[in-house]
């Protein structure tokens, strides 16, 4: 029989978010692999999952998630995270890896697929699509994500502002991920290009630690790394006037 991996996104953290295919392909998994930090501190996918399954199925593997600079680390740590999961593979024929949001939006186990599929050649890969922190912050705050034929750009502000403001000078909805650390400059473009007015943000959506605020309100100070931003469409043409 043929090893499976399955990428199981498990939402932005509000355990009611997990798809009930989600749940099920967790449960359905012999074991469920969660990635942590070096520092071993739990993430959102670990407490997510235990919401749906027991402790002891549960494999915490480490990833260097906050690793930006150190490249070598970075991998380092990819290799590591693979050979865990071939190992698991090898032993147990069905995993099942849970990731934050959707496995193919932005998500570890991407580069866990990849390695993975090296070590144990012939393992099935299949993903489970989850909620992402932009429809979910979209949904608490009120904020219409697109109308009609408006484009929607999606950019991680790790790799610089200048890709936000290039996506900020399009006529759709942008949104931002993992800007925190670079609050004010975002805050900064946002101002240079008129869009602030109705842009929001949020961070740890669906936890007792949420924050949704508006862009107007950001300065100079970090915010979570994981924090989202929406800036809409610019709409004055009234009802439908995107169609």
């Amino acid at each position: 029989m043929s090893s499976r991996l399955v990428g199981v996104g498990v939402g932005p953290g509000d355990p009611e978010l997990v798809t009930v295919k989600g749940v099920n392909a967790l449960r359905a998994a012999e074991v469920v692999v969660v990635p942590v930090m070096d520092g071993g501190e739990r993430g959102r996918a670990e407490a997510t999952v235990l919401h749906y399954v027991p402790r002891e199925k549960v494999v915490r593997v480490v990833f260097a998630l906050n690793e930006r600079s150190d490249r070598a680390r970075r991998e380092a740590a990819w290799d590591a995270a693979g050979e865990r999961v071939a190992e698991l593979l090898r032993e147990r024929v069905h995993v099942a890896f849970a990731t934050i949001g959707d496995p193919n939006v932005y998500s570890t186990f991407t580069y866990l697929a990849q390695t993975v599929a090296e070590l144990v050649p012939g393992t099935v890969v299949e993903t489970v699509p989850g909620i992402t922190a932009m429809q979910d912050l979209a949904a608490r705050s009120g904020a219409v994500l697109t109308e009609g034929t408006e484009p929607l750009t999606l950019v991680p502000v790790t790799a610089g502002a200048a890709v936000l403001k290039e996506a900020l000078a399009g006529p759709g909805t942008v949104v931002a991920y993992k800007f925190g650390r670079q609050a004010g400059e975002v805050a900064e473009a946002l101002r240079q290009a008129g869009r602030i007015g109705d842009a929001v943000w949020g961070s740890a959506l669906g936890l007792a630690e949420e924050s949704i605020r508006p862009a107007a309100e950001l300065d100079d100070a970090p915010l979570p790394y994981l924090s989202t931003l929406i800036v809409p469409a610019r709409r004055d043409g009234g009802r439908g006037g995107k169609l």
